[in-house]
C-alpha cells in the first residue's frame, strides 16, 4: 500500500523539500519592489510624454 498520504508520508516528503533561505527570499523580494517601481516610474513617463505629444499637436485638453 502506498504511504503517501499517510501522516508518516506527508512527513517525510516534507523533510525532502529544499525551503528557501531567508536571505534568498529577501533577496528575490528587493527585486520585485525594485522592478516594480522602475516600471511604475517608466509607464508614468511614458503617460506624461504621450499626453505631452498629444496637447503639443492640438488633440489633448
Amino acid at each position: 500500500m502506498d504511504k503517501t498520504f499517510s501522516w508518516s508520508g506527508i512527513q517525510k516528503e516534507a523533510k525532502r523539500v529544499r525551503w528557501p533561505k531567508w536571505r534568498d527570499i529577501s533577496t528575490n523580494t528587493a527585486e520585485v519592489l525594485i522592478f516594480t517601481a522602475f516600471f511604475a516610474l517608466f509607464f508614468v513617463l511614458c503617460d506624461f510624454a504621450v499626453a505631452y505629444l498629444l496637447r503639443f499637436i492640438g488633440i489633448g485638453v
